[in-house]
């Protein structure tokens, strides 16, 4: 498998779990009523999946091995990064405006509205990855460079979520999909 396919299958896991905050998001903004357990899953699979694990793939091994072969940094590169970024404020806000709501069920406006913003960010970035990153990647990377990738990647699973742990992050989908995708 290339490296840029095993992204673009975690991106469809990400999509699922999108639409499932979106649920989430709209359950809480008409009957105000929160699974606290389901949002906490929500927010772990965001910070340690998402985050460490998927954009450490890129941030880590991608990005430098594209820059390497003359894709430029203050390009798609420069975008891209600046929008994990603009990522990881969202899920930091939703996190502590999550900490709020516990204590003020008034508070919920600001997961709401951190939620939404996180959706549409991530949505579009997705489909920049897809369609212009990873055809640039397909393109300029050689199938032992992908390869090579392909290794790192999986080493940077096993570092950083451990093993076994993105696999209880699909059961998370499949548990989270059937409660609010079905």
């Amino acid at each position: 498998m290339k490296a840029t396919q095993q992204l673009k299958e975690e991106h469809e896991g990400v999509k699922i779990m999108l639409s499932i905050l979106e649920r989430v998001c709209q359950q809480l903004e008409a009957a105000g009523n929160l699974n606290r357990e389901h949002l906490e899953g929500i927010l772990e699979f965001l910070k340690v999946f998402v985050d460490k694990c998927h954009h450490g793939k890129e941030e880590d091994l991608l990005f430098p091995a594209l820059i390497a072969v003359g894709v430029p940094k203050e390009g798609p590169i420069a975008v891209l990064l600046h929008e994990h970024e603009m990522g990881r404020r969202y899920v930091k806000a939703m996190s502590e405006a999550y900490v709020t709501y516990i204590a003020d069920k008034s508070t919920s406006k600001d997961i709401i509205q951190n939620g939404r913003g996180y959706i549409s960010l991530l949505r579009d970035h997705i489909e920049k990855e897809n369609n212009v990153l990873f055809v640039m990647a397909d393109s300029r990377l050689s199938e032992i460079r992908q390869d090579e990738l392909f290794e790192g990647f999986e080493k940077i699973e096993e570092e950083r979520i451990g093993v076994g742990k993105h696999e209880q992050f699909h059961g998370l989908l499949e548990k989270l999909s059937r409660v609010y995708l079905n």
